[in-house]
């Protein structure tokens, strides 16, 4: 068995957390760039993880405050496919990644951080990804910062088509 060291997010772990959740979105958009939103589409949007494991780790969230799969519309579910589909190809062609991990954790016990809403995450991996600098040193290198991530993505998004709410 392999473990996944990840001693940076300790700070996500044991830091404050917000009243709200981190998930429920404004109807409007002013604060997308600063919550690093990349898209909105119908019944789901694409967002950046602040606390990475690697640089292009995205989720997919639906903007309807729900916790378990099951509990999803069918046209919910079939657009968080369609941009599940759609993260892995700009996450090819942005990053060239060996693969991409695509996951999602109901309930504390599977490992949700934030249990009460919904999200998938994608996470680029490339050979040695976890490098000596992990093993070593408990640092994860990650080599770009966040919003030159989210400003080199965002063009890729803005191309889809809009899909009001």
């Amino acid at each position: 068995m392999e473990t996944l060291w990840a001693p940076w997010r300790l700070d996500y772990i044991l830091g404050p957390k917000p009243d709200n959740c981190v998930f429920c979105l404004p109807e409007h958009t002013e604060e997308d760039e600063a919550r690093l939103v990349l898209y909105r589409g119908r019944h789901n949007f694409v967002i950046m993880n602040k606390f990475p494991y690697n640089n292009g780790h995205l989720m997919v969230t639906p903007f309807r405050h729900v916790m378990d799969l099951a509990a999803l519309e069918p046209d919910e579910a079939r657009e968080m496919m369609d941009l599940l589909q759609t993260c892995t190809t700009m996450l090819r062609q942005r990053f060239n990644p060996q693969g991409i991990n695509v996951g999602l954790n109901l309930g504390e016990a599977a490992g949700a951080g934030i249990r009460e809403h919904l999200h998938f995450h994608l996470v680029p991996r490339w050979n040695g990804d976890s490098s000596f600098m992990a093993v070593m040193s408990e640092t994860r290198v990650i080599p770009e910062h966040l919003h030159s991530t989210y400003h080199a993505l965002k063009p890729l998004f803005d191309r889809l088509p809009r899909a009001g709410r």
